[in-house]
């Protein structure tokens, strides 16, 4: 178990062990970290060795060890750790040594029974360095040739020292002196040299003492309140049963809980009494001083910038209801401030196994799982939760086909399912009692419309209800030729993906406020009041999208490679390689996608569903994603590494290559699925031809095309190009000055259109035409 050391404790200890060493021969100090496969591999026993001298330690939970205090030179270093071979190397060690990571390469049953009948000598204490945590249980064999000799030096003695310095309870406690006894702690006991590993931690953490944060509103702000507890157990060893499994893998697993409970301040600009009566008075516009606003009706100014509460729209006042009022004073961007206190709870689960077959083969592979909860609260005090489940599966056959050529077959399977239940969900219709029509009334999407005011007032908003269940499977093949100064990797992946929504893109609605309507007909933005407009219930603009909940989204990505590192000379390498990638279009498993049928200039425009994806207005014919596949996507990279000078430490690198955004398909079937006449898909600017109101805010209008978006079906996918030049070179004093730049050059990306749109004031070129839709093409281009 690990629990935090206040501030005060922790100086002093570092101040103690500081006057020990003190007086000490400078020394340098060598650090480094063991893993397996990517990951650390603590309990591993490492040596170092120079002449006569020997000193040993044990890598931590993190797989990390460190010697604080070894002469200069060159030392020689042993790692050993059971089911794993052997590491023996000779390392040169002086100040400026950068840390070293080992990976370790597990055994083979045989080898490992061997191993264990032949167990490693136990490290003594005396011969533990700082960095030791829990060294091997004692062994019965007798002492071999490495073993520690006693100290002769100040830097072997500072070795032995320095463990004293732990805290009482720690495991190393009492190994301070040559003669302490091994300490006994959690598996270090006798008979610790099976087959199996377990371990149990737990990590504690709250903000006792931390201090008070910065406070953005210029009041005293609370310090936030969080408490943290996450457990961790584990277990490692060869999977064995007695008569029915006798060579199985080696597995490990690790389970992991986390209770989290988070309070964060957050602040907002929430309209006071006086201004939810309609006195504006003193609300300041751009120029610091009160904003004239004007009433619509009449054209002429309120009085005294007072909205008279008859004036008020009633779902303007059912809205209020939910703001709070403010709770501080002093700032004119902040008035209101409240804790709001963030639940989690989460469950892991992380598993792997390895079996070698034979002289050739290996396979290998994992399971891991994750569940969450939380619980969040907005500054309305509307608490939404989120529930998660995801699982993970991976298996790999690893063979060596010859001395020269090597084999990686894989299959990946993964499943993510994320749940969000908003807090007026089947609680209140707050659109419905607030006498607001046209968005979705289903008690799952029951609650406010989302609002925008342009003013700096807090905007209303909370989650939408959703339930995704996203799935992926994959497999993969790669090959590995080794021959001379060549190693060429080729191969190619196959992706199928499975996107399941039950989900609304816009149920409840948008609302933006801008202070257009109570402007006067100003175009200088010096008039008008967004929360007037807001007060008087005019947007200026709305949108709500809704309906088709149920989408059902498949998708297929195909890629092949072929990649050579090629060291031409022991100081300049180039890696060069080619990818292809292709991600087909996503389609629906019903076919309940709709784009556009546009005429050249956006004179017309009628919808095309991919059930019957025949143009009505063109006659062209649309495969069922209503997206041509764009199979172009050929990306070539190169890149190099040079060391100009010998036995210099400055190392040039430099590449090329060119990536492909396969992932937007995703983004725009969303925004297919949404719309008439599967759905009601409504985008009004209000003008005289479509006056907005609160009430009726989300109704249709003859002016208004009844879809908002649509894409050229001839859609190709874009592309970066990047550059890159690194420049590294070692400095005096254990500095390292590194120059790099970076270039990236974007190709056919997104490039929307708001077609027949004109500005204010300006007459309509097509009054005919359609208009209140979005369109998009493949014709944006950046500069690198």
């Amino acid at each position: 178990m690990f629990v935090k050391l206040s501030a005060n404790r922790s100086c002093f200890l570092c101040l103690l062990a500081l006057l020990v060493t003190a007086s000490l021969a400078a020394a340098s100090e060598y650090r480094g970290t063991v893993t397996f496969g990517g990951l650390p591999v603590p309990g591993a026993t490492i040596t170092l060795a120079q002449g006569n001298k020997s000193l040993s330690t044990v890598s931590d939970q993190h797989g990390a060890y460190s010697f604080p205090n070894l002469s200069d030179g060159t030392w020689t270093i042993e790692i050993q750790m059971t089911g794993f071979a052997p590491v023996k190397q000779h390392i040169e060690i002086k100040a400026g040594t950068p840390a070293a990571t080992w990976e370790l390469k597990l055994l083979s049953l045989a080898e490992i029974k061997a191993q264990i009948a032949s167990p490693v000598p136990a490290v003594p204490a005396a011969s533990l360095g700082a960095g030791a945590s829990e060294p091997e249980p004692p062994s019965q064999a007798a002492p071999s040739e490495g073993a520690a000799t006693s100290p002769t030096s100040p830097e072997e003695l500072a070795q032995l020292a320095t463990p004293g310095l732990l805290i009482n309870g720690s495991l190393s406690n009492g190994a301070s002196t040559p003669f302490a006894l091994p300490p006994a702690f959690g598996n270090n006991r006798f008979g610790g040299n099976g087959m199996y590993r377990f371990g149990l931690g737990a990590v504690l953490d709250n903000s006792s003492l931390d201090a008070a944060p910065f406070s953005l509103t210029g009041q005293r702000t609370p310090k936030p309140v969080y408490n943290r507890i996450t457990g961790l157990a584990t277990f490692g060893g060869p999977l064995k049963f007695r008569n029915l499994i006798q060579n199985g893998p080696y597995v490990f697993a690790a389970y992991q809980w986390t209770r989290s409970v988070n309070d964060t301040t957050t602040s907002a600009l929430v309209p006071d009494a006086a201004e939810r009566d309609g006195d504006l008075s003193q609300s300041a516009g751009p120029l610091g001083q009160a904003a004239p606003i004007f009433n619509p009706a009449t054209g002429s100014p309120f009085t005294g910038n007072m909205v008279l509460p008859g004036q008020i729209s009633p779902q303007a006042k059912a809205l209020l209801n939910l703001y709070p009022l403010p709770n501080l004073t002093g700032s004119a961007q902040y008035n209101y401030q409240i804790p709001l206190v963030t639940d989690i709870h989460q469950d892991a689960l992380q598993s792997r196994f390895d079996q070698i077959a034979g002289k050739r083969n290996e396979i290998y592979g994992g399971f891991a799982f994750l569940s969450s909860h939380t619980a969040a609260p907005n500054v309305f005090g509307f608490l939404d939760n989120t529930n998660m489940l995801g699982l993970a599966a991976n298996a790999t056959w690893w063979r060596r086909l010859s001395q020269q050529v090597f084999m990686n077959l894989g299959f990946q399977f993964t499943r993510l399912s994320t749940q969000v239940n908003p807090y007026f969900e089947n609680r209140q219709n707050i659109s419905g009692d607030a006498g607001i029509s046209g968005n979705d009334q289903d008690p799952r999407d029951w609650g406010p419309p989302s609002l925008t005011l342009a003013s700096g007032i807090a905007g209303l908003s909370d989650s939408n209800a959703s339930f995704e269940r996203n799935q992926t499977s994959a497999v993969s093949d790669s090959m590995l030729w080794s021959r001379g100064a060549h190693s060429v990797t080729f191969g190619g992946d196959f992706r199928r993906e499975e996107f399941n929504y039950l989900s609304q893109q816009n149920a409840r609605g948008t609302l933006t406020f801008t202070g257009a309507a109570t402007a006067g007909g100003d175009a200088s933005t010096t008039s008008g009041s967004a929360f007037a407009d807001f007060l008087l219930g005019i947007p200026d603009t709305s949108a709500v999208a809704f309906g088709n909940a149920d989408k059902y989204f498949r998708e297929s990505v195909y890629d092949a490679f072929i990649d050579d590192d090629y060291r031409m000379r022991p100081n300049f390498s180039v890696n060069a390689g080619l990818r292809w990638e292709y991600g087909a279009p996503i389609t629906e498993a019903y076919n309940r996608l709709v784009n556009l049928d546009v005429v050249p200039g956006f004179a017309a425009v009628a919808p095309v569903v991919a059930r019957d994806p025949v143009g009505t207005l063109t006659g062209q014919t649309y495969p069922n994603s209503l997206i041509r596949p764009d199979r172009s996507g050929f990306e070539p990279r190169i890149g190099i590494a040079w060391r100009p000078i010998g036995g210099s430490s400055l190392v040039v690198r430099a590449g090329y290559g060119i990536y492909y955004d396969t992932s937007v398909y995703q983004t725009i079937a969303l925004q297919m699925a949404q719309q008439a006449p599967l759905s009601k898909s409504v985008n009004v600017q209000n003008s005289a031809a479509c006056p907005l109101t609160l009430a009726n805010a989300f109704s249709s209008c003859s002016a208004v095309t009844a879809d908002t978006f649509g894409i050229d079906p001839n859609f190709r996918v874009g592309y970066a190009q990047s550059w890159d030049l690194t420049v590294q070179r070692d400095l005096p004093g254990s500095l390292q000055l590194t120059a790099t730049y970076l270039g990236t050059k974007g190709t056919r990306g997104l490039q929307e259109f708001l077609p027949n749109t004109y500005p204010v004031g300006a007459a309509n070129p097509c009054p005919a035409c359609p208009a209140g839709f979005d369109y998009f093409a493949s014709n944006g281009n950046s500069t690198r």
